[in-house]
């Protein structure tokens, strides 16, 4: 955001303030200046008139000048196209230095005597305004012959530039900056000197404005003759100060200049480019096909708050438009639809100044001084709408900010800043929130304007108070919990990324994961591949290794613990690990030829950094990343918590690599109970392998559960080591099970071991129907 001194002098009175403190101050307030520049025209460069010009004898493209001075009359040799009898022009005089040691000099040019030189903008240090030289007039100031162009401060001016976070829409405008000024200083903004020149006609004579009653714009329309118009040169500067001025182009301009002086979009439509109905000019206001509200005249002529396009202004009369919308609204449109925009979007999207008249009141003024006139009468298509009404209680206020501020003058401070406050009993005021101040929505949010205000160095430091108290909670405990399984994850080889909690929605649409809903979307992403809420963490891990392939990495393995998304954007906490290529290092042992990582070497990494876990075949696969025969839901106490599973080859194709495990599982879930030792038994363990015939529909699962349930404490550990089938066993199979026997008390005897194994024979037999091989 550029505003210049002389600029901010039209809305407020700061001539007891100098341009340092004003720079101080607006850093103060949250609005950090980015740079300070000053335009300074040389010495000796003053205020001439040209009273003849002729064509040099010698030279087509030179013409001799006399210029009167004031206290004297010289000759100058001018090249400029562009100069012409009864102009007021800036004269270097001979003797003065424009920089880079260009000095002026009496000098013969093809013959003829020269005393000085007419300048361009550029020559006096100024931004380009034209191919030739400047031609001044009285919008700097009293044109004064002879007196130097130093002395007019509206040329030498003080240029600041802001950087301004998005949220403060507000203040895009010289007028928004000025009311932050008035409020920091208590000074109070200027009234605007209303002197609009009517024409004998009503806008209604002309125009009519035919609107659709389900916009969602604020408008207001003005019509003026342009006839006689010409644009000072102040406001041409200050536009070329911006980077927005268009040589030739006065209308432009004027909308460019208001646009930035008051906050309020406007936009201009030529009489030429409407409907004719007999005597009558008509433009429509509509909503199109993606519902976003235009203006139509012979053919579509803007997209209100969107796209301004770049219309001819060679006609005299014209249609002035004001307009808002709520910048929220009309960000997610853009946003949903993908539509393209134009600069006046920018200010749009993040909040113009929705008081309409104020602009068309300026602009009015503005063009009346340099002989446009306006024709009676306004069309205004406003809906009045409510102002947030928050209430906040000064005790929370002085709370947040750590100090007793007064009442009166927290009060003060808002009520400056544009809100209305009204006190009510127990120390609560009711606040509402100005149209413009888009970005207040809570306490914290009408707390940070307090304190802006009265600036954070008033804000006594305390030291910070300490008490001893219980600290071990929820939180405690799961930064504890994360910090192990970091520490584990390492162990078994995994590095740890972090990965934004963003991601392609375009790439999880294609892998099949679940988006958040489109009500719940970002407004405005980073960039364009960060455009949504990530649902999972794999994706992103996914595109971490090939990244990494890409620069030659080709075994990686990496884990993550972050927050995932759901479609209604509730959010939960997941670790998830990804491993590809080898499964380890090329070395002597393995003749520098490692295999690839397996299921089941990736699956007891996981194991050993989470805890114990069961697997179960997958009866639900939900995104294309699992493949479809390598695949398992995690278990913890007999819940599904997550999944373990190869990468589906053909997503491994899409980003170029080799054999690739991935798994997410549920962080809560993942136990951090404290490890508890026992005792264990100083005596000899048996083994024994029980072959049984079981149905190949039964899931091992289920064997598993009838084993435990015998809670027979000599059952230290079984495993299942074999499975067997063949054309014989038909629809049946031999599963090979292995027993550690071992009893705390005593050295188990054959008939120990044998009551054991047949217990166990005798249950499986009457509840899984299954017996011995």
């Amino acid at each position: 955001m550029i505003i210049t001194r002389s600029w901010l002098e039209e809305f407020i009175d700061i001539s007891k303030i100098s341009t340092d403190e004003i720079c101080k101050t607006l850093n103060a307030i949250g609005l950090e200046v980015d740079s300070l520049e000053n335009y300074s025209i040389p010495s000796k460069v003053v205020v001439g008139k040209v009273l003849e010009k002729q064509k040099h004898p010698d030279a087509d493209k030179l013409n001799i000048c006399q210029v009167d001075l004031g206290l004297n009359q010289v000759q100058i040799v001018c090249g400029a196209k562009n100069v012409d009898v009864g102009q007021f022009v800036p004269v270097a005089m001979v003797g003065c230095d424009l920089g880079n040691d260009f000095i002026i000099k009496e000098a013969k040019l093809r013959g003829v005597e020269s005393n000085g030189m007419i300048c361009s903008s550029t020559e006096l240090g100024l931004p380009k305004l034209n191919d030739g030289i400047l031609v001044l007039d009285n919008s700097i100031g009293e044109l004064i012959l002879g007196k130097e162009l130093k002395e007019y401060s509206k040329l030498n001016d003080s240029i600041i530039e802001i950087g301004l976070t998005p949220n403060r829409g507000d203040c895009l405008s010289i007028y928004g900056i000025a009311r932050e000024l008035s409020a920091y200083y208590s000074i109070p903004l200027l009234e605007l000197d209303k002197q609009i020149k009517y024409n004998d006609l009503g806008i209604g004579q002309i125009f009519e404005i035919e609107c659709d009653s389900n916009i969602d714009s604020s408008l207001s329309f003005k019509a003026v003759d342009f006839t006689n118009f010409k644009l000072g040169l102040l406001f041409k500067f200050r536009t070329s100060i911006l980077g927005k001025y268009v040589d030739n182009n006065d209308i432009k301009n004027t909308l460019t200049y208001v646009t930035h002086s008051t906050g309020v979009i406007l936009n201009a439509y030529p009489k030429d480019m409407t409907l004719k109905n007999n005597n009558l000019n008509i433009l429509y206001v509509k909503k199109d096909e993606d519902e976003f509200d235009n203006i139509y005249g012979i053919e579509h002529l803007s997209k209100i708050c969107v796209e301004h396009k770049e219309l001819n202004y060679n006609d005299t009369d014209y249609i002035i438009e004001a307009s808002y919308i709520n910048p929220d609204l009309i960000s997610r449109k853009v946003y949903e639809k993908k539509i393209k925009t134009s600069d006046i979007y920018y200010k749009a999207s993040r909040g113009s100044e929705p008081n309409i008249d104020f602009g068309i009141e300026y602009l009015s003024t503005l063009i009346s001084k340099f002989g446009a006139t306006i024709y009676k009468g306004t069309e205004t298509f406003i809906e009045d709408k409510e102002k947030l009404t928050l209430d906040v209680s000064t005790k929370k206020i002085n709370s947040i900010i750590g100090q007793e501020i007064p009442k009166i003058e927290i009060e003060k401070i808002l009520t400056s800043l544009g809100f209305e406050v009204k006190d009510t009993v127990d120390n609560v005021l009711v606040i509402k929130i100005p149209h413009y101040r888009h970005d207040i929505k809570n306490i914290a949010d009408v707390t940070e304007e307090v304190v802006r205000i009265i600036g954070i160095d008033n804000i006594v430091s305390k030291p910070l108070q300490i008490d001893e108290v219980n600290r071990v909670n929820k939180t405690s405990n799961d930064l504890i919990k994360k910090n192990k399984l970091r520490f584990k994850a390492i162990e078994n080889g995994f590095f740890e990324t972090l990965t934004y909690v963003f991601s392609s929605k375009e790439n999880l649409e294609k892998y099949g994961f679940k988006t958040v809903k489109e009500e719940l979307e970002l407004i405005n992403p980073i960039v364009k591949e960060l455009n949504t809420y990530r649902t999972t963490l794999l994706l992103n891990l996914v595109e971490a290794c090939s990244n990494n392939f890409k620069v030659g990495s080709r075994s990686t393995a990496f884990f993550e613990i972050g927050t995932i998304f759901d479609e209604n954007r509730k959010e939960s906490k997941k670790i998830a690990f990804i491993q590809t290529g080898f499964i380890e290092q090329e070395e002597i042992s393995n003749s520098g030829k490692p295999k690839n990582v397996d299921f089941f070497s990736f699956s007891k990494k996981v194991l050993n950094t989470i805890g114990k876990f069961d697997l179960e075949p997958m009866s639900d696969i939900n995104n294309s990343f699992i493949h479809p025969y390598q695949n398992a839901n995690v278990l913890i106490d007999e819940k599904i918590v997550g999944f373990i599973s190869k990468l589906h080859p053909s997503v491994c194709s899409d980003f170029d690599l080799n054999d690739t495990f991935i798994a997410q599982i549920d962080f809560e879930a993942i136990k951090n109970d404290i490890v508890k030792t026992n005792s264990y038994s100083k005596f000899q363990s048996s083994k024994k392998d029980l072959s049984i015939i079981a149905p190949k529909s039964l899931e091992y699962k289920e064997i598993k559960k009838v084993i435990n349930s015998l809670n027979d404490k000599n059952i230290k550990q079984f495993n299942l080591i074999d499975i067997y089938s063949d054309e014989k066993l038909g629809n049946n199979e031999s599963l090979t099970i292995r027993f550690v026997l071992q009893n705390d008390e005593k050295t188990m005897e054959e008939e120990d071991i044998t009551t054991t194994m047949n217990s166990i024979l005798d249950t499986l037999n009457q509840k899984l129907s299954i017996g011995i091989r």
